[in-house]
């Protein structure tokens, strides 16, 4: 740990408050304010369709203007999203809070680079520790973003509006921070030219499978993740309860950060992927056991150390496929492909939890769970054949 990825840590903490911010109360003002049910998630949607969209430019302007200036314009484009949400819930405009949060998007698919940027900070050796260290800043996201919406969800006369406005405060507070944060030089320009065509990094398997692992196990977060709030607004448990559900759920996801990297270069990636997606299985079995509170919490604590295990392995996978000049196609490609899945779930989650219910959705969930499997299974493979000649 030095002092810039100290900084770094704590910009993820504030993105994760934003984030967690957003799931907890974005469904339900979507709900509040949707022409039908079926919708209330779309603002969910809107802020990773956002990401989705916005991932190609964040990696060119990335490689464009260096490390900082681009995450400080990330945290810019937060505060006007933010008080556009607000606004847009004053004024009881539904399209108005989808609209802000695609806009918001642009600062999703940029912070989601804090994780890549964090082995720039520390030797080569460091890297998967680096990842792991940034990722748990998100423990600070966990307490703070629910108890947040739950604080300041009644500031203004219009629920909600005020949890909006606290997140102009936290976007505001992470470009401070992120003023004081010194990349090393190779982390500006590197990427903007040289290296192999995005195509021929992609045709590696280790590639592949980081790819899929990272934006299927994100996928089936969200996928659960945004429709625990719905699930446990319609079997007639308070906000108050959904809140701490989530407050765990992301200390899952986030605790496990301080030594997935140590685990990882102990026993190796693929093993504590495989980890993860057994966590995941658990996650299911738990949350179609019943419909209490209990269930609800354990449920979603498995959820977020299984995604933890998933993602950090990927996250480090990923960074063995390519060059340092090729780091901004090959980041922007991965985070493409967890934003489009993350739309899509999101749009599921709203539409399964109140057509079909909660059962359904988790059973559904099975299916890209078990395309996670067969994806460990090949890379597994393709590693012993690789390994064969030499033995």
């Amino acid at each position: 740990m030095n002092r810039s990825l100290l900084l770094l840590t704590v910009c993820q903490a504030l993105f994760l408050t934003n984030n967690v911010t957003f799931i907890a109360i974005n469904g339900l003002v979507g709900l509040s304010l949707a022409p039908a049910g079926w919708m209330a998630t779309l603002p969910v949607m809107g802020y990773v369709v956002g990401g989705a969209l916005a991932s190609a430019p964040v990696a060119r302007l990335q490689a464009r203007w260096g490390r900082q200036r681009a995450f400080m314009a990330g945290l810019v484009v937060a505060a006007v999203s933010a008080l556009g949400c607000a606004a847009a819930v004053a004024l009881g405009s539904f399209w108005g809070v989808v609209a802000a949060t695609v806009l918001a998007g642009f600062y999703n698919a940029n912070a989601q680079l804090y994780r890549f940027a964090g082995p720039e900070l520390v030797a080569p050796e460091r890297k998967a520790q680096a990842i792991s260290l940034v990722m748990a800043g998100g423990v600070i996201g966990a307490f703070t973003g629910p108890n947040l919406a739950s604080a300041t969800r009644g500031w203004l006369p219009v629920p909600f509006a005020g949890a909006y406005l606290a997140l102009v405060g936290v976007a505001l507070l992470g470009l401070a921070v992120m003023a004081c944060i010194r990349f090393p030089a190779a982390g500006g320009g590197a990427g903007a030219a040289g290296g192999r065509p995005l195509r021929e990094i992609a045709r590696q398997p280790a590639f592949v499978v980081a790819v899929a692992a990272g934006a299927l196990a994100y996928g089936v977060m969200n996928l659960l993740m945004a429709a625990t709030p719905l699930a446990m607004d319609r079997c007639g448990l308070p906000f108050e309860d959904a809140a701490l559900v989530l407050e765990w759920h992301v200390l899952g996801m986030f605790v496990p950060a301080f030594f997935t990297g140590h685990l990882i270069q102990r026993v190796g990636t693929l093993p504590v992927m495989a980890a993860g997606l057994v966590l995941n299985l658990a996650c299911v079995g738990v949350a179609l056991s019943g419909l209490e509170l209990s269930r609800f919490l354990v449920a979603l604590l498995l959820l977020g150390v299984g995604w933890n295990f998933l993602f950090t392995g990927a996250t480090t996978l990923l960074t063995t496929t390519y060059r340092p000049e090729e780091r901004t196609r090959a980041q922007g490609a991965m985070d493409f492909c967890v934003f489009s899945t993350m739309a899509f779930t999101s749009f599921a989650s709203g539409a399964l939890v109140t057509t079909q219910g909660w059962f359904l959705l988790n059973l559904g969930s099975l299916l890209p769970l078990a395309l996670v499997g067969l994806a460990l299974a090949w890379q597994a493979s393709a590693g012993r054949r690789a390994a064969a000649p030499a033995a």
